[in-house]
């Protein structure tokens, strides 16, 4: 597998760690194609806790900018836009999703921002290259997030910033809970990932994520709550279609009898039906906002 990039740099092979095969197969194939086809839609939810990051990793004139689990790239772009001298390299694992980052307007002949298929528990990045590492939800995936966070550390100056945004426990976010229970009573889902395996909710234990960033060369760990509604669509309808279309949920449905199918969409409608305003429909989510200094004198780049 290779990283798509015309960049010499990047026509190397890219490694995976065997453990993440998982995550690698799903981020390079339906969930990543997933998350492309609703790129504006995921967007325009995460908008809110996109400017709430950008604001915790104090991104100066001149910061060179390592964005991990980047996705489509769109917090990339922003990072390295809100200084004009600015640098910013965004990490995924999926291919698919970096075709499409690479394909903003604000990349092309752009130097100063660029992509790159790597998996974090492998990646050597040159130490104390960067100034600022910043994920928005990218970071729970991790096979082995002592190892990744160790090489984020060293890819920081001493002084250096960590923000990130994780999710919290599913049951305390509404986006998710809400869609489930209506889906549940006429069809079997997954249970959701434990805090032991990656998945979104790898990092929901704020104390354990304390743990792992101070045992791998992180000072100044601060783990904040951040609880903001989310425009998930226009109306019910809308709502539902885009939640069918997730892989889970899509294989719930396919899977189901005709008639089982068609009580599923009525009640995932009426469930959303309860949360319409007039700007659309609006569910709860709730994240920690992680921010933390790389162990080491501040040596901020003036």
């Amino acid at each position: 597998m290779h990283s798509g990039s015309g960049d010499p740099q990047h026509r190397q092979a890219v490694v995976f760690a065997d453990a993440n095969a998982d995550q690698v197969r799903a981020w390079n194939g339906e969930e990543g194609r997933y998350w492309v086809r609703h790129l504006e839609r995921h967007e325009a939810m995460f908008r809110q806790l996109t400017v709430t990051l950008l604001d915790a990793a104090r991104i100066a004139p001149d910061s060179r900018v390592l964005d991990i689990g980047c996705g489509c790239g769109r917090t990339t772009v922003l990072a390295a836009q809100r200084a004009d001298r600015s640098q910013a390299l965004g990490l995924d694992l999926s291919a698919v999703m970096l075709e499409q980052a690479r394909r903003q307007p604000e990349c092309q002949g752009q130097g100063r921002i660029r992509f790159e298929q790597a998996d974090m528990q492998l990646r050597s990045l040159p130490e104390s290259g960067f100034d600022i590492a910043l994920s928005r939800f990218g970071v729970m995936f991790f096979a082995d997030p002592q190892t990744a966070f160790t090489k984020i550390a060293r890819a920081l100056r001493p002084g250096g910033r960590l923000a990130f945004l994780c999710w919290r426990a599913p049951a305390d976010n509404e986006f998710l809970t809400v869609p489930a229970t209506a889906i549940a009573r006429h069809a079997h889902l997954p249970r959701p990932a434990t805090p032991s395996t990656p998945g979104p909710f790898r990092l929901a234990d704020p104390e354990g994520t304390r743990e792992l960033l101070t045992s791998t060369g992180f000072t100044q760990v601060r783990i904040e709550p951040v609880d903001t509604p989310i425009q998930m669509g226009t109306d019910a309808a809308d709502v539902a279609g885009y939640l069918l279309d997730a892989p889970l949920m899509h294989a719930a449905l396919t899977s189901a009898a005709q008639d089982t199918r068609a009580r599923m969409l009525t009640a995932l409608t009426c469930a959303l039906d309860h949360y319409q305003a007039p700007e659309g429909i609006l569910l709860g989510a709730a994240a920690w906002l992680v921010t933390a200094q790389r162990d080491g004198p501040d040596t901020f780049r003036q």
